[in-house]
């Protein structure tokens, strides 16, 4: 069945193309200018890889075309169009994954679709919140880590006044920005802990352990470089809190968050061991 489909497969790669053209295009140029969305150039890669590794299974799983997937592609076209008329771009960037499910389904079957679920599920990491469910998840992310900030000042006996999401020091007033949220670390975070997970354990438990990890961790680190700027400005100077200095701390704790995923992996593996790490090779005596 495979071996025949080459030429329609050339058509309905053609048809997508140019279906869906500007849709990329808009959200290539997203990935470039939106720090919150860098990511998105390791999504579609890694997604290609996990569907590549499922080469072997996706040629031996029978073919069984469903109708549903022609119902997926259609309602999907209808997102696109109402994403178009309404110029939002999550919708015709969420169609594009429909539509690619769909086809998966109308030409393949459901065998081929549990196959590739997780490749095409992992595509959704790619497309930027719109931007009412952005904010709704940026505020309070800013005022935890207000809070966080806050209490990390107070311990290290430094004189401190929160108003929401700004902090009265001595010497200068710090305000924890959206960018400074954390939401930027915590999306790349959960994107490169789903990465992560996958290809150092075999257990659903752990990859969703790794996962879930990542928004304490983005939380708690962030909260950390609230403090760390606070500090920093109230002994040197509002200028601390400003320029690369800042800019350095957040890749500092982007290091620090990825190094705290990498040692709870390292806790779990030592606790429980992954069995198939552990297994003995072919040939080997038990």
């Amino acid at each position: 069945m495979l071996k025949r489909l080459p030429p329609a497969l050339l058509l309905a790669i053609a048809g997508f193309v140019v279906l869906f053209f500007d849709v990329a295009r808009t959200l290539v140029a997203d990935w470039s200018t939106d720090d919150n969305y860098s990511h998105g150039f390791l999504v579609v890669p890694v997604a290609v890889f996990l569907a590549w590794e499922r080469r072997d299974a996706l040629a031996a799983a029978p073919a069984r075309p469903h109708a549903f997937g022609l119902v997926l592609i259609l309602g999907s076209l209808v997102v696109l169009g109402a994403g178009l008329l309404g110029a939002e771009f999550f919708l015709t960037r969420l169609a594009m994954v429909g539509v690619l499910t769909g086809a998966v389904l109308f030409v393949w079957g459901a065998a081929h679709l549990r196959l590739l679920a997780f490749p095409l599920a992992f595509l959704l990491l790619m497309i930027p919140l719109p931007a009412i469910l952005f904010n709704q998840i940026a505020l309070p992310l800013q005022l935890l880590a207000s809070q966080v900030g806050e209490a990390g000042l107070r311990l290290a006996g430094v004189p401190v006044l929160r108003e929401g999401n700004v902090m009265v020091l001595a010497r200068t007033t710090l305000e924890v920005a959206e960018a400074c949220s954390g939401i930027r670390s915590l999306v790349s975070l959960l994107t490169l802990g789903i990465v992560y997970g996958y290809f150092m354990d075999s257990r659903t438990w752990v990859r969703w352990l790794l996962a879930l990890a990542t928004v304490p961790i983005a939380v708690a680190t962030n909260g950390l470089r609230v403090a760390g700027t606070g500090i920093a400005a109230h002994h040197y100077g509002p200028e601390a809190a400003e320029g690369f200095l800042h800019t350095f701390s957040g890749w500092l704790v982007f290091v620090s968050a990825l190094a705290l995923l990498f040692a709870l992996r390292e806790v779990v593996s030592r606790l429980s061991p992954d069995p198939v790490l552990i297994a003995p090779s072919p040939g080997v005596a038990s």
